[in-house]
């Protein structure tokens, strides 16, 4: 099937790449594809229509904006696979997958890094902290030049409420395949049940997991809500999703061009994040009245204090991480002030 799948997304490419050709000998403008894997509801595509639309009103004499959602141009590992060829200029990546090309973005994957909201948007929008992240994989083909919101992940069951560690003992909770989710998921005292996100609706039906962790948005719009009634927003990971680009082909970008795609980047973020918040409120409304999930407070603090050896071990294993965790440390602080 993955097979299959990755013939589908090179010759969906090969069709895009000859109407692409078409359109320059046509019009003379450059094509610029854009990809993700979400639908065209979602903040991300919403966020990407409003850079195309700015790109366009300045440099629409130039450039052709086209964005591909739903993984029309592959899964999110073969998007990224083509932004690093150029074949796509710009895609949206997982953290996880980009920690395989740099090491550096596993700070963002370690439990309760973040303090609150607040922090994890202010240490998001600190170049100070992000541009070195952001610039360690152009020797890749690549850079980072935005971020955007995902939430936070809570675990959500069918049957129990998650108020404390202890109540997750004895269960199987679906969490990504990485091995830092799986060592966080063991020390709270669950089973982790690593596996894609496409099968986890089908996982919980059969009762081959009893929960998952994942935002609000993921428990209405994939239907995991009509199985799953508790939500506990212990909120263990805010892990943010990255928006990359061909290193090649920003760098070649006349500078007054490449000072509107900055500016474009920047729109994209503000405008994904407007209806992120949006669309968790929405979410949230719909999982409690029209699905009757159950939503719970606990106490963080059990759960911060259960995974502290992971952060610890994560910490002394890459040095390199240390500096950012120090700096994000700074935030937390800030936060937890009420200076934000």
């Amino acid at each position: 099937m993955k097979k299959r799948n990755k013939i589908i997304s090179l010759v969906l490419l090969i069709a895009i790449f000859f109407t692409g050709c078409a359109g320059n000998a046509q019009d003379d403008k450059v094509i610029i594809r854009v990809g993700h894997n979400q639908s065209q509801k979602h903040p991300t595509h919403l966020g990407l229509l409003a850079f195309e639309e700015y790109v366009e009103s300045e440099l629409g004499d130039k450039y052709d904006i086209q964005v591909f959602p739903s993984e029309l141009l592959g899964s999110q590992t073969d998007m990224v696979q083509l932004t690093q060829t150029g074949a796509i200029n710009i895609s949206v990546a997982s953290n996880a997958i980009l920690e395989t090309f740099s090491d550096i973005y596993e700070i963002f994957n370690l439990p309760y890094l973040f303090a609150s909201p607040e922090a994890y948007h202010a240490v998001m929008d600190d170049e100070a902290i992000t541009e070195p992240i952001f610039t360690s994989t152009k020797d890749a083909g690549f850079e980072a030049v935005t971020w955007l919101d995902a939430g936070s992940r809570s675990f959500y069951t069918i049957n129990r409420p998650i108020e404390k560690p202890e109540d997750l003992r004895g269960l199987k909770i679906r969490v990504q395949q990485s091995p830092t989710n799986v060592r966080m998921m063991n020390l709270l005292g669950g089973s982790a049940s690593p596996m894609g996100f496409g099968e986890v609706y089908t996982a919980l039906q059969s009762g081959v997991i009893d929960g998952a962790e994942n935002n609000e948005m993921a428990l209405v719009d994939n239907g995991h809500g009509d199985l799953c009634k508790y939500y506990s927003y212990d909120m263990h990971q805010m892990v943010p999703d990255i928006v990359i680009a061909n290193y090649e082909w920003l760098e070649n970008l006349p500078a007054e061009d490449r000072a509107v795609f900055e500016e474009g980047f920047k729109i994209l973020n503000q405008k994904q994040r407007e209806e992120w918040t949006k669309s968790i409120e929405a979410a949230r409304n719909k999982a409690g009245n029209d699905m009757g999930v159950n939503f719970i407070y606990p106490d963080q603090k059990p759960f911060v204090d259960a995974v502290a050896p992971l952060t610890e071990e994560v910490l002394n294993r890459n040095e390199k991480l240390k500096p950012y965790y120090d700096a994000i440390q700074v935030h937390n602080n800030s936060s937890q002030g009420g200076s934000n």
